[in-house]
């Protein structure tokens, strides 16, 4: 069985897929155009196929028929790609831009999506070698949507009858990673995204008599400041607070002065020790600061995603295998967390796994000066999307083999 060499077979029909996705990108929980492909791309597959009541997922079971694939104890296997753009006005010249005015699929969500209809197909022709059942996860609403969670809250992660055993999810780079390297690392992979809503409440009043006046302005430009004291005074420095301002609003005219002023902040942090004191600390220091300003603050803490933290095992055994079946030279392990945050993180709290990095980059790019995902100019390349599958189907069989029915733990089929 070489699903290797099989998903380079079907690289036509994949790339062909994901341009079709890219052509029409949706974004947020309801993408009807996109489910409609992934179900027809299944179609004729031997799936147990689901859709989402509060969202336009797609949850596919693969029942395996190797010897005690049966077995209501044998192993259940999660594989996740997310299928949602992100509202952006595509600068990508390629025949297959899309076609909808600020909607692109920048951060390559496609390839995702094509990668695991690629894996379903490679698994479905090879069921009689898998030692337990496979869930294919098509999640929406990743993009600031928690379409993760939403498929939990619906039971995404007992779709087999029972609970997943382990769960792998790819994420692709535009630039950055050399294309076809895999990269992942065992605990932190990736940041906690939370937000910080700040609204400072004064008087207004004439900007030649700010002493007839209570100036939310002063106030506001020394949060800013103080917040990045905070996290390098209070925080230690090996786990790390990232807080950037992204809005800052006050008034409408240089000599009036606004009766509020309000800004907006994404906070990063890397373990829930630190994400539990900022969310505490943070609006406690901004509302001192209104105070001693004679003013008063509203301050909000909108927690988002968590930490993603893979499990030290499963990465252990998910870096040997993309060893193995890409000749040991395109795997390698991060010095550092990355500061971006994602949904997947749920499915990883509930069930041991793995997250992977994959670089897209075209060859020949400067990886240095590329554009990065999320940029209206971020583009991927196709040439990766059958080493994709192959590494979800290898990740599938490989799992599903260590653990027998001897082994694995005891569960309740509903």
């Amino acid at each position: 069985m070489d699903l290797l060499e099989d998903a380079h077979s079907m690289g036509g029909d994949l790339a062909d897929l994901r341009r079709a996705l890219h052509r029409e990108p949706e974004v947020g929980l309801t993408l009807p155009r996109t489910q409609a492909r992934v179900l027809a791309a299944l179609e004729g597959l031997p799936l147990e196929t689901s859709t989402g009541t509060r969202t336009t997922s797609v949850t596919a079971v693969l029942r395996g028929r190797a010897p005690h694939a049966t077995d209501a104890r044998s192993p259940v296997v999660l594989l996740r790609g997310d299928m949602d753009a992100l509202p952006v006005h595509e600068q990508v010249d390629v025949p297959f831009r899309s076609r909808l005015d600020g909607a692109m699929h920048a951060c390559g969500h496609d390839l995702h999506t094509s990668m695991l209809v690629g894996a379903a197909r490679l698994l479905s022709a090879h069921r009689d070698h898998l030692a337990g059942d496979v869930v294919f996860m098509f999640q929406p609403g990743e993009e600031g949507y928690d379409g993760a969670g939403v498929m939990i809250d619906e039971g995404v992660l007992d779709a087999a009858g029972r609970r997943a055993d382990a769960a792998y999810g790819l994420h692709v780079f535009s630039s950055a990673v050399p294309q076809g390297r895999f990269l992942t690392r065992p605990g932190t992979m990736m940041a906690a995204s939370d937000e910080l809503h700040v609204t400072v409440h004064g008087a207004g009043g004439h900007g030649s008599a700010p002493h007839r006046a209570k100036d939310p302005v002063p106030a506001v430009a020394e949060m800013v400041t103080a917040l990045q004291t905070l996290v390098t005074r209070r925080f230690d420095a090996f786990d790390p607070v990232v807080v950037t301002v992204g809005q800052l609003h006050a008034g409408t005219k240089a000599n009036v002065i606004p009766d509020d002023a309000w800004f907006e902040a994404t906070v990063r942090t890397f373990s829930p020790e630190a994400r539990a004191r900022m969310q505490a600390e943070a609006p406690a220091l901004v509302e001192r600061i209104a105070q001693a300003h004679g003013l008063e603050a509203t301050a909000r803490y909108i927690g988002q995603y968590p930490v993603t933290v893979n499990d030290v095992d499963e990465t252990a055994f998910a870096a040997d295998t993309l060893r193995e079946v890409f000749d040991g030279t395109r795997h390698e392990q991060m010095a550092v967390p990355l500061g971006g945050s994602e949904d997947f993180s749920r499915v990883l709290a509930a069930v041991p796994g793995s997250f992977v990095f994959l670089g897209a980059a075209s060859d020949g790019v400067d990886l240095a000066t590329a554009p990065f995902n999320h940029s209206p100019l971020a583009h991927f390349d196709d040439a990766v999307l059958a080493d994709g599958a192959a590494a979800y189907a290898e990740l599938a069989t490989r799992r599903l083999a260590r653990t027998t029915p001897t082994t694995a733990p005891s569960r309740t089929v509903a």
